[in-house]
């Protein structure tokens, strides 16, 4: 790599690494406001809005610009970063399938159900992207390999 190249590198990864601890303080904050008793508001409480939402959606859109289009379900997997986020992922699948199942029982912010399935798709891309700057193979879903192997 040009000199030039692995500052662009550089920058991109410092810039990845903030916004996932933004991330992490996001989710800190959603734990925070759905561990508080329904009615109850404390002072400098957090709170998940709509541009929270919206500054995933454009994390999303930058990522995507490197990417090929999708014609099959990826496998989760590939290099050790991009595989945690998968699994990231399905966590973020399971709190966001809870939180719906809460909000049945008390009330829910629904910008917290927003935000949560909108960081799922988030870091589904997100692993797509590691997975690209860093060289790694993407695996698709075969159909019917099991029917090819006999």
């Amino acid at each position: 790599m040009l000199n030039q190249d692995v500052a662009a590198h550089n920058k991109q990864a410092r810039q990845f690494e903030d916004e996932l601890r933004w991330v992490q303080n996001k989710l800190f904050d959603v734990g925070s406001i759905l561990a508080t008793a329904p009615g109850q508001t404390f002072k400098n409480m957090p709170q998940v809005s709509a541009s929270d939402v919206t500054r995933l959606e454009k994390m999303i859109d930058r990522c995507q610009k490197i990417l090929e289009p999708l014609k099959e379900f990826i496998l989760p997997g590939g290099g050790k970063v991009s595989s945690f986020l998968h699994q990231a992922r399905t966590i973020c699948r399971r709190a966001e399938r809870l939180c719906v199942a809460l909000s049945k029982s008390e009330p829910v912010d629904p910008m917290i159900i927003k935000f949560v399935n909108r960081l799922s798709d988030a870091l589904f891309v997100f692993a797509r992207w590691v997975a690209k700057t860093q060289n790694e193979p993407e695996f698709l879903w075969e159909r019917n390999v099991a029917k090819k192997a006999e």
